[in-house]
C-alpha cells in the first residue's frame, strides 16, 4: 500500500450482538450488569422477533464488556464499525451515502447513536470493507471517530 493511502486511525469501534429473550426487562437487566461494571450505552439497535430479540450495543468500554459476557457466560458476536460525526443529519447523512455509493462499497446496517460528548450526532454503519470505507470517507472530508473518541 503507498503511503498516502495510509491513515493514522485509533481502534475501530466495536459493536456486541446479543440475544435476549423477548421478554419485558431483558434489555434493562443486561445494561443494569454492563452499568454495574462502570459500562455505559452509547449505541443502541434493537432487532425484535416473536421468541428473541438482537440487541446491538455500542459500549464505553468493549474490552471490559467482553471479559464481562464472557464470565456470565453471555453468547454474543462483536464486530467493527466505522462511525463519523454529523453536523447536519440531511445533508451530512446524503453526502456519505453517495460517497460510499460512488465507490461502490456496501453498507450492511446501520443507526445513530446517542449524542457524543461534544453534543454531535453520530452514524454508525457495518460496511462490507472497513479499511477501504475509512479510507474513502477519510479522503472525503468526513470526521471519523475511534473507540478512543467515544469512552468516556
Amino acid at each position: 500500500m503507498e503511503a498516502e493511502t495510509l491513515i493514522d486511525h485509533g481502534a475501530p469501534v466495536r459493536q456486541f450482538s446479543v440475544m435476549l429473550p423477548n421478554r419485558a426487562g431483558a434489555l434493562a437487566a443486561l445494561v443494569k450488569l454492563l452499568r454495574a461494571s462502570a459500562i455505559e450505552v452509547i449505541g443502541l439497535s434493537v432487532q425484535d422477533s416473536r421468541d428473541a430479540t438482537v440487541a446491538r450495543l455500542v459500549v464505553s468500554d468493549p474490552d471490559t464488556t467482553e471479559q464481562l459476557f464472557m464470565e456470565k457466560g453471555i453468547p454474543h458476536t462483536s464486530c467493527e464499525l466505522v462511525v463519523i460525526a454529523m453536523r447536519e443529519s440531511g445533508p451530512g447523512l446524503l453526502q456519505c451515502l453517495d460517497t460510499l455509493m460512488i465507490a461502490e462499497t456496501n453498507i450492511d446496517f446501520a443507526y445513530a447513536l446517542m449524542p457524543g460528548p461534544k453534543g454531535h450526532s453520530m452514524l454508525a454503519m457495518h460496511v462490507e470493507d472497513y479499511e477501504f470505507a475509512i479510507a474513502i470517507l477519510h479522503q472525503s472530508g468526513f470526521k471519523l471517530l475511534y473507540q478512543e473518541d467515544l469512552s468516556r
